[in-house]
């Protein structure tokens, strides 16, 4: 779909259609949303997911190029110069990316002119030598006699060999950058002898006829031209044949001056005189083939030409030398470089060549993207496998939310939609071996059943938190309080994190995308589908049947809340799984330890403070123990069950204070011997005096619910002030065992626990089980109170109290989710609310249409006097 844009030449115009898009889908949302009457909470993460969504699919698109570029720059730092970049974008990215073709293809050519060179130079050497050396042995062992003969056959191969060293030095100055000339007037026929003279001394040359003027005089470099001359010459004379002669020319026009060199060998093709320029391979009698190459360079640095010409006699070779008359005055020009092709122009100074590269070339470090230069070091892109089975699950998980999840009431696909979407995120878990996130997993399932158990809304909600942040921990690792909480961050924060990998696993540009192909059959399929159905449902009753049978009947509202919370399942699942897969390094924090103050007081005083408090208000309870009810009415004026509960929430935030207190000091005091005697010291003291603290507590919690009756609030309470207690504990233990880096995650999974604990001993109902045995035991009961529980109660009330008083109570009970559209609904079914029904059937009451209350069968005025009996 990002192909769409390819025909905008400007990038910042596909940039504002990128805004523009963005912004209209999240408007579109918000308002289809609204319309439908889905909750605010809702369309809000999946507007902004979807906008995510569409900003990802248009610029995938975009930046795919340059991801490419990347991939192909890295290749090349390790000696690939394969990769290319393939797009059809026209804006600045598409002219980068064909630029940047054009400059691979260049630096493969260099590549393999140097491979070419360390082959063509390995077997030029290796011909002389061998034969030298097997020339050599054989005089040696007397084979031969040392007479000219094999004497001069020895000394020509050293020869070659030399000459094939010069022409190697030669290339080496070629490839050495900018040469300056030592431009002087030089007169040309005295050089054209001297360089002849030089290769007949080289026993190459036989006879050269040479044709210039005496007096013609040309400014240029006399070492750099006899190169030239030297070489051109030496190739004529090997290519002419016996008793021909190689002519020489040269004359000036304008300012301008020429040299032609001309022999009546077997010439070159006309497609063949670029390539005899090039280096290594290109002549056929046994030179290296540098020597032209050599000599293009030498005409090129004085600003002239150097190219074969049709011969005037119809065969031979003719290579012409041009040289114009402000050559002079032009800059010194640089080497050729190896990607210079032979059809350069002639004015143009060569760029210098890039260096040699190294035997070990050195990779740059990978440049950090916009997300990873965001996120840094807390959660960096570890370039994981593509995730496209991870994202075909988290859609089938949104898919089941959106169709099975019920909006009557909490129940059973409530339960099964959070293990769907828990299953697809732990199946790609790099962590899912290890014991910690198979214990969190198990947590988490137990922790999610009351969904489908119980009724209590506040259980159920406790305990789907609880098991997303357990969840979480597991996948990520957590080990460290910081740790902990940075891990239910980063569940939101994948949605943004997560994009580049969704990309990729979806692979919505590059080569080998089906991805646009995938949507467009989709869609095509979808709407003929929809079109053709409704055609032939209208038009055939008994198919219009079937059709009625397979399609649910939906109205708008539920088309689109469903539709929106697909969405919210799929993006949910899909986080959840891309930080499973790719955990964030939710500990960046947690190995930060502050340094130990340089004095022990400074921590050591404000412990001894804490315990000398704690000390004070122990020794209080202690005299409020042994002066009893009278000590206590006299000296408060408070009865003893409301003096006992007036403080259990104050008591409760000083247990809590003093797990901070203990960590606080714990990280600031020193690691010699003596600070950790002190300690161990000061802090055990302030624990087992919060240990005393937290057994005061749930004393005093216990009288009061004797004196008042059982809340499901006092019960909660309870549980987690022993929960801190436990806490305390393992602090006890963990600081003699030097153990300290498992107590967070034994508190969190001591936690769990208790909220599973809590959840299995069902505590709407226990609450009411223990009111009606404080009823047997006291004869007192506070109806108002059992009225205002859940379903888990009503078959607790309904068993323990006579029918026409367990009538009354229920006929009040809030029944939001006991109507009869929730009970009818399956998706909504729950145990607690079946075992509830069952309870009002018996007492006579059976559920109403609507959340206000069940309908009476046979209530009466009886309930009045019933009342008066039981209540308090």
């Amino acid at each position: 779909m990002s192909a769409w844009l390819d025909n905008v030449s400007s990038l910042k115009a596909k940039l504002g259609l990128l805004v523009v898009a963005s912004v209209v889908t999240a408007v579109l949302l918000t308002l289809l949303g609204s319309a439908a009457d889905v909750p605010a909470l809702l369309v809000l993460p999946v507007s902004v997911a979807l906008a995510l969504g569409v900003t990802q699919l248009l610029a995938a698109g975009m930046v795919a190029p340059l991801r490419r570029m990347t991939e192909v720059s890295r290749a090349m730092a390790r000696g690939d110069y394969t990769g290319r970049v393939r797009t059809s974008a026209t804006d600045e990215v598409g002219q980068l990316a064909a630029a940047f073709n054009r400059m691979a293809e260049d630096l493969a050519t260099v590549d393999r002119e140097r491979r070419d060179l360390i082959a063509t130079v390995s077997h030029e050497l290796r011909t002389p030598l061998t034969a030298m050396t097997a020339l050599l042995e054989n005089l040696a062992d007397e084979v031969v006699p040392a007479d000219p003969e094999h004497l001069g056959a020895a000394l020509e191969e050293a020869q070659r060999l030399g000459r094939l060293v010069e022409d190697l030095l030669q290339l080496s100055r070629l490839e050495a950058g900018v040469v300056d000339l030592d431009r002087q007037d030089v007169a040309l026929r005295a050089l054209v002898e001297d360089s002849v003279a030089q290769v007949r001394a080289a026993g190459s040359a036989g006879a050269v006829a040479i044709d210039v003027d005496d007096d013609l005089v040309v400014a240029g470099d006399p070492a750099r031209l006899r190169q030239l001359l030297v070489n051109v010459v030496d190739n004529a004379a090997r290519h002419a044949p016996a008793e021909t002669s190689v002519r020489v020319a040269a004359g000036s026009t304008d300012g301008s001056w020429w040299l032609e060199v001309v022999d009546a060998g077997g010439g070159v093709a006309p497609e063949d005189r670029e390539r005899v320029f090039e280096r290594f391979g290109t002549d056929g009698a046994g030179g290296t083939g540098l020597g032209l190459a050599v000599a293009r360079w030498v005409a090129q640095l004085h600003g002239g030409t150097l190219r074969f010409l049709d011969p005037e006699t119809g065969h031979g070779a003719r290579l012409r030398l041009e040289v114009p008359g402000d050559a002079g005055r032009t800059a010194p020009a640089a080497a050729p470089s190896a990607v210079q092709g032979p059809s350069a122009p002639a004015s143009t100074p060569a760029a210098p060549p890039a260096p040699a590269a190294t035997s070990s070339p050195v990779v740059a470090a990978a440049p950090q993207s916009g997300l990873d230069g965001l996120f840094g070091r807390f959660w960096p892109d570890r370039g994981g496998p593509h995730g496209l089975r991870t994202v075909a699950a988290a859609a089938v998980a949104g898919l089941v939310a959106g169709i099975a999840l019920s909006f009557t009431a909490v129940g059973i696909t409530w339960t099964l939609v959070a293990l769907t979407c828990g299953a697809a995120a732990l199946a790609t878990a790099r962590r899912r071996r290890e014991p910690w996130t198979l214990l969190c997993a198990v947590l988490a399932v137990l922790l999610v059943l009351p969904m489908t158990l119980l009724d209590a809304w506040w259980v159920q909600m406790l305990g789907l938190v609880v098991a997303a942040a357990v969840f979480l921990c597991g996948v990520t690792g957590a080990r460290t309080m910081p740790g902990i909480l940075l891990s239910g961050i980063a569940w939101p924060l994948a949605s943004l994190r997560g994009l580049p990998w969704f990309g990729r696993s979806l692979r919505l540009a590059g080569t080998g995308s089906r991805t646009p192909a995938v949507v467009r059959t989709t869609a095509w399929s979808l709407l003929g589908l929809g079109v053709f159905g409704t055609i032939f449902a209208s038009a055939n009753p008994v198919f219009g049947s079937w059709v009625d049978q397979l399609v649910p009947n939906l109205t708008f509202n539920d088309l689109v809340g469903r539709a929106f919370l697909a969405c919210f399942g799929f993006a949910a699942t899909l986080g959840a799984a891309y930080l499973a897969l790719n955990p964030a390094d939710v500990e960046v924090l947690g190995g930060r330890r502050p340094s130990a103050l340089a004095n022990r007081f400074e921590w050591l005083v404000p412990v001894l403070v804490v315990d000398a408090v704690f000390i004070a208000f122990i020794a209080a309870q202690a005299r409020a123990l042994v002066g009893g009810r009278d000590y206590i009415e006299t000296t408060t004026g408070l009865t003893y069950a409301d003096y006992v509960h007036q403080g259990f929430g104050q008591l409760t935030l000083a247990t809590a204070l003093t797990v901070l207190v203990v960590w606080i000091a714990a990280r600031r005091a020193g690691d010699d011997a003596a600070d950790r005697r002190w300690l161990l010291g000061s802090l055990g003291l302030l624990c087992v005096l919060t240990l005393l603290v937290v057994a005061s507590a749930l004393r005093g919690m216990s009288v009061y619910q004797d004196a008042y009756g059982f809340t499901t609030l006092r019960l909660f309470v309870d549980v987690f002030e022993g929960w801190l207690g436990f806490v305390v504990l393992a602090i006890m233990v963990a600081g003699v065992a030097r153990r300290g880096a498992w107590l967070p995650r034994i508190a969190l999974v001591s936690g769990a626990v208790a909220l599973v604990g809590l959840a299995a001993i069902n505590p709407e109902a226990w609450v009411a089980g223990r009111n009606l045995d404080r009823y047997d035991a006291t004869g007192k009961l506070d109806l108002s109170y059992l009225q205002t529980l859940s379903a888990d109660a009503a078959p607790v009330i309904a068993e323990r109290l006579p029918a026409d008083v367990a009538r009354c109570v229920l006929s009040d009970l809030p029944y939001e989710t006991m109507t009869s559209e929730v009970l009818d609904d399956p998706r909504a079914w729950n145990l607690s609310r079946s075992r509830a029904e069952d309870a009002l059937t018996r007492v006579g009451l059976e559920p109403g249409p609507s959340p206000a209350g069940p309908v009476s069968v046979g209530l009466g005025p009886e309930c009045s006097g019933a009342w008066a009996a039981y209540d308090e």
